[in-house]
């Protein structure tokens, strides 16, 4: 299995939402609390996660 390279997402903030996304790994979006790095992670498929962010930015 691949080892995810997580970045810091636009929409975080430097002091409460702090979200990390990774999209290194083919066919998967895995996102997690950048405070909690060792915690649960989500994934998704990049179309699922495409949908998520269109239904953010409308």
């Amino acid at each position: 299995m691949k080892t995810f390279v997580f970045r810091k997402s636009s929409y975080s903030n430097a002091h409460e939402e702090c979200v990390e996304v990774a999209t290194n790994v083919p066919d998967t979006v895995a996102v997690r609390d950048s405070k909690d790095p060792e915690g649960r992670m989500l994934r998704f498929t990049p179309a699922a996660w495409a949908a998520f962010h269109a239904k953010l930015i409308k």
